[in-house]
């Protein structure tokens, strides 16, 4: 895309996202209806996904989380704004928010002990972010963005909530900041090939799995945590839980990741990212996302 042109459009993001919080809810329904309403092929993905993991709900079921799906992504838009272009005092002041398992978090932060802090891709994975930023000491492992001014944009809005950022194929940069004794977020819920990855079940069926976290916790010895985030009444919760798998070899971690992982997400389905082709490479790209 041309700079010019997202020179425009972030110029237009940023302005839309100073209006007041109450406005922005009901600008997000209205551009979630919109998205729900026009044929949009990440709507699609997050069809068939959906479809594929929940077989035991009714179709009115499926098409219930599919709607409030795509109409709660219209808050992406503004969620994603508020993380990378606020001020921490404006967001203490209009956003209502609730992080659970702090103290324990902090507890292990100050014994210089590594954390790797794992994650579900939600809707609101920006703003979560930005918001434990502003109370603990984290970094991140991100997927750069094809363009190269977005990438900035982009590096300087998490540089908000996290001290650093590295792709997520540097893996000995965040290794040695686990050895360091931070916290790294990362997120091992998408299909990135099978080339470094196992096949793992996911929500009962098979999914490229990455392997990097096992060899990562082996290699550094840090404690493992994970963050769960979800809206209630507009008010935003993220709750913090250590995890104690204790197992021994790469898979049954894995398995084990998984499993917790799908249940979290069970508990508010309509709030994560379904729109990633997450059994590409499992089911066939070309087989179900047609």
């Amino acid at each position: 895309m041309n700079n010019a042109f997202l020179i425009i459009l972030i110029s237009l993001w940023r302005a839309l996202v100073l209006l007041p919080r109450w406005l922005q809810l009901i600008l997000s329904s209205f551009i979630g209806l919109l998205f729900y309403l026009i044929p949009i092929k990440r709507n699609k993905y997050s069809k068939i996904n959906i479809d594929l993991c929940f077989p035991n709900k009714t179709p009115e079921a499926r098409k219930d989380i599919f709607k409030r799906n795509v109409i709660s992504s219209g808050q992406v838009f503004f969620d994603t704004g508020i993380a990378w272009f606020w001020n921490n005092k404006r967001i203490k002041r209009n956003i209502s928010y609730e992080i659970n398992g702090l103290s324990n978090l902090l507890k292990d932060q100050a014994s210089d002990k590594g954390i790797l802090l794992f994650f579900k891709h939600s809707l609101h994975l920006e703003l979560d972010s930005r918001i434990l930023g502003m109370h603990a000491e984290i970094y991140g492992v991100e997927r750069e963005h094809n363009s190269k001014y977005f990438q900035s944009i982009q590096r300087k809005g998490r540089l908000k909530s996290m001290l650093d950022v590295v792709d997520r194929k540097n893996t000995i940069r965040f290794i040695k900041w686990l050895k360091d004794g931070k916290t790294v977020l990362y997120a091992p819920d998408q299909d990135y090939g099978m080339k470094k990855s196992n096949e793992i079940k996911f929500f009962n069926h098979p999914a490229a799995t990455v392997s990097a976290p096992f060899k990562i916790i082996q290699k550094t010895n840090c404690k493992t945590y994970f963050l769960n985030s979800y809206f209630k009444k507009h008010k935003l919760f993220i709750d913090i839980e250590e995890l104690t798998f204790n197992d021994t070899e790469e898979i049954g971690f894995s398995k084990n990741l998984n499993s917790y992982i799908e249940a979290k997400i069970k508990l508010n389905p309509h709030e994560y990212l379904w729109q990633h082709r997450r059994f590409k490479s499992t089911l066939g790209k070309n087989e179900i996302y047609k």
